[in-house]
Parts: structure tokens; C-alpha cells; sequence
């Protein structure tokens, strides 16, 4: 066993009492009258990154929540990572729905229970500590580091693509490793290699100039809400096939290395059914669920509203009717084109009897590491010789837009080395994190750069 190895099991303890101090910070992004404890938090990582001995600790101001950054680079012949994880969260609320204090940390069943346990503080934190675990055990940290901290990931990142971009020059590195994942079950270590993207839309359909009585104009005047639902019917086949022209065009198709490491994932249709209290799947015809939930792109409404939805009965004909409809997207889909063509489509098959109007909300790009990279192998072997398990690869269906801005900006390829589970309850009541994962967290991480430089490829 590594020094380095040998410092993190000497000092479980240390690093669970650092946790829980930042954990109590609640540093919820989305609550302006929060700004102070967003700025508490930032200085507490900071004096955990100036502790380090880095060449070069800083904490940059932003239009919004400050940015704290570090960087040690003392190998010219060594790979740079460049870790990223953010400190800000979710808000608490219902906090009545939460069995102990969402900012009071709390174990129970070897988990910890707190707002940011799993997103993002307990996972960011684990590479803050397997880099103190090189410096505090007189080890070399084995490969160029260099690490951001935001504090606005729970509201979208405003400022922090602006940042990358004004500061793309001290940002180069080889690779991004971001732990805001999930593994695929407890004790079955995984990595996710793929995220989708993501339009978001608004839609509006207007008939008539105000409500009309529907036993007077019934059946003379278009009613909104039945064309809304018509439109939205055209927009997926019976085999779940999207009908916008142009939608697939750019979809870059499965390889059999993907639906290979798809299908090695002990996944269970049968019990996946049962926990959703559903009869059956439903999907687009030819790929499996895996690879429906995963892989392919979508598209959903998320919301519908229109005419009276009051107690009782209103014979109502709405003058409009409104819905908000998702797509997620996979390589090489670009959201604006996919908006745009959404848009186009929609009011293609608007009829002459109402207005429509269509709103794109935000998206970002999807993205995929490919399997063959050595920052991959490199993490995956770190992971097997820590959990003594073998490594499976994952696409995961949601969205991390920052993923594609570093490749777009930096030029690099992202690691997404989760510790978290499924079940960890994130931006929910009840927030929680594996105590055992929070500690293998940090020695995989630890593994992870001494192993690098082996894999780099020659």
C-alpha cells in the first residue's frame, strides 16, 4: 500500500468532520438571501486548497458566485487533469419531508443524510482529499493538477462557460474529472461515458379572443386544448419514432461497443417494472431500455394546462392551451437546430383555425467519452483495484451541459468518475451519501493519479 493510501484509511475520520463542517454551510444557489453562506462555503474550500501547498490558489469574483480555483503543475513530461465539482445546492424545502435537519448532517444505516451529501459537496470533496493524502504523506502529487469550484452549477452555470472562455489559456489540460454521477449500483462501480442534451420548449395554441361557453360554440369554434393535443400526437409514431422532419439527421448511431456494454449491465427489466408500479415498457421500437432511457434521443411533455381545471364542473371551450415538451438529445444533435426545427414542425401542422407560438427555454449539447481513451482506462483500473470489482461503462439519460462546453472550449475529454447511487435521493428530502463510497471515493481518486501517467498514451 501507497503512502498516499495509507494517510486517507488513517484519517476516515478527519475527512468525515471536514465534510460535515462544509455540509452545515447551506449554500443553496437559488436563494439570493443565501449569498453569504455561498461566500462562507467558497472560503472554506479555499483555505482547503491554500492547506494543500499549491502552486497557485485564487478565488475569482463572478457577476454571480465566485469561482474558487487552484493549480499545481510541476511535471513537464506528466498529464494535466483538471477536476471540477461545485459547492452550491438545492434548497431544502418540504423540510418537513426530511426525517433529521437537511444542514445538520446526520448517519444512519452507514449513510449521511444531509442537503449535498451526494450533489456535489461529498463527491467534489473526495478529490480535495486524495490530493491532501500526496501532501500530507511527503508524496509527489503524480500528475499536473488543476481544480474549479463553482457555485452556481444549481442555476444553469451562468458565469462559469464565460469564465472557461476568458481563462482558456490557464485551463489547458488533458482531461476533466468530474465525480456528479452515479454508479450503477452499490458496490458495482461504474462509469458514465455518455450524457444526453437537452431542448427545451414552450408552446402556446390560441383560438378564440376569450372562453367561450361550450354549449353555444361547441362544435363551431376550434377548441385549443383539442387541437394541442392533436399536434402533440403528431409528434411521435405508435412505434415512439419522432416525426420531425430532420430530427434524426445527425444522430450518431449505436456501436456495438456501446450496445455491448449496454447489454453487460445486470439490469432488471422485471424488478425496474415493478418499482414504477407499470405493466410494461414503452419505447422506440428496436433498442432496449437501456438504451431508450440512455442513448437515444426523446421527446416528452412535461407539462399541459388549459381551461378549467377547478373543483366541479365549468363548461368552459378555453381560448388557449399551453404545454412545456422536452427532447433529449444524443450526439451529434445540436439543440438549436433541434429547437428550430421543432418550431418549424409545430407550426407546420398548426391549423388555420388557431395561433400558435413557441418558445425555446434553454438545452445544452450531449456528449460521449470514447471508450478507448486512456484517462478512461486509467479510471476504470483505479476503480477495480479499489472496489476489487470489475468496472462496467454506463450512458446515463440525463444532462450535464458543462460536459460539452470543455470538450467545445478545451478541447478535452471528460471523466465522470461517480461515487453516488441512484438512490441517493439528490435535490429531494432525505439527501444522502454512503459513508463506505465517500472513503473509496477519495482512494480511487488517489489511485486514479498514480496510475495516469502508466496509461498515457505513447
Amino acid at each position: 500500500m501507497s503512502k498516499s493510501q495509507a494517510y486517507i484509511d488513517a484519517n476516515q475520520q478527519k475527512f468525515l468532520d471536514e465534510l460535515f463542517e462544509l455540509l452545515r454551510i447551506p449554500s443553496v444557489s437559488t436563494d439570493s438571501t443565501k449569498k453569504g453562506e455561498i461566500q462562507k462555503a467558497a472560503n472554506f474550500l479555499l483555505d482547503q486548497l491554500k492547506s494543500l501547498n499549491l502552486n497557485k490558489v485564487e478565488l475569482f469574483e463572478t457577476p454571480g458566485n465566485p469561482i474558487v480555483y487552484g493549480e499545481h503543475c510541476p511535471h513537464a513530461d506528466k498529464p494535466t487533469v483538471l477536476i471540477y465539482g461545485h459547492y452550491d445546492v438545492q434548497p431544502s424545502d418540504p423540510d418537513d419531508l426530511w426525517d433529521t435537519p437537511a444542514f445538520e448532517p446526520t448517519i444512519k444505516d452507514g449513510n449521511i443524510y444531509a442537503r449535498g451529501a451526494s450533489d456535489d459537496k461529498g463527491q467534489a470533496y473526495t478529490h480535495v482529499k486524495a490530493l491532501e493524502s500526496f501532501v500530507q504523506s511527503g508524496e509527489e502529487i503524480p500528475v499536473n493538477v488543476k481544480i474549479i469550484l463553482e457555485g452556481e452549477e444549481e442555476i444553469g452555470s451562468p458565469n462559469l462557460v464565460p469564465f472557461i472562455n476568458q481563462h482558456k489559456d490557464m485551463l489547458t489540460c488533458d482531461m476533466v474529472l468530474i465525480s456528479d454521477t452515479a454508479m450503477f449500483g452499490k458496490d458495482q462501480p461504474s462509469i458514465t461515458y455518455g450524457l444526453r442534451g437537452l431542448a427545451y420548449m414552450e408552446v402556446e395554441v390560441v383560438g378564440p379572443n376569450r372562453d367561450l361557453h361550450s354549449g353555444v360554440y361547441g362544435g363551431a369554434v376550434e377548441n385549443p386544448l383539442n387541437v394541442l393535443c392533436e399536434m402533440i400526437a403528431k409528434m411521435k409514431d405508435e412505434d415512439g419514432v419522432i416525426q420531425i422532419p430532420g430530427f434524426y439527421d445527425k444522430v450518431i448511431p449505436l456501436t456495438d461497443a456501446d450496445r455491448e456494454a449496454s447489454a453487460a449491465l445486470p439490469f432488471d427489466e422485471e424488478a425496474y417494472k415493478k418499482s414504477l408500479d407499470i405493466d410494461d415498457v414503452h419505447g422506440e421500437k428496436g433498442y432496449t431500455t437501456l438504451e431508450r432511457a440512455s442513448a437515444r434521443p426523446t421527446l416528452d411533455v412535461n407539462g399541459i394546462w388549459g381551461g378549467y381545471t377547478g373543483e366541479g364542473a365549468k363548461t368552459v371551450l378555453p381560448s388557449k392551451a399551453n404545454a412545456k415538451i422536452s427532447m433529449r438529445l444524443v450526439p451529434d444533435q445540436d439543440p438549436k437546430e433541434i429547437a428550430k426545427l421543432f418550431t418549424e414542425y409545430f407550426h407546420a401542422i398548426a391549423p388555420d383555425t388557431v395561433k400558435v407560438k413557441v418558445t425555446e427555454h434553454h438545452g445544452g449539447h450531449a456528449s460521449i467519452t470514447n471508450l478507448d481513451f486512456y484517462g478512461l482506462k486509467a479510471a476504470a483500473k483505479a476503480f477495480e483495484d479499489v472496489f476489487e470489482k470489475d468496472v462496467l461503462f454506463s450512458r446515463e439519460g440525463g444532462s450535464i451541459p458543462i460536459v460539452a462546453d470543455f470538450k467545445k472550449i478545451l478541447g478535452v475529454e471528460s471523466i465522470l468518475m461517480g461515487f453516488g447511487l441512484t438512490s441517493d435521493a439528490i435535490h429531494s428530502p432525505n439527501e444522502k451519501f454512503s459513508i463506505q463510497d465517500f472513503h473509496r471515493g477519495i482512494k480511487t481518486s488517489a489511485r486514479f493519479f498514480e496510475l495516469l501517467p502508466d496509461f498515457v498514451e505513447k
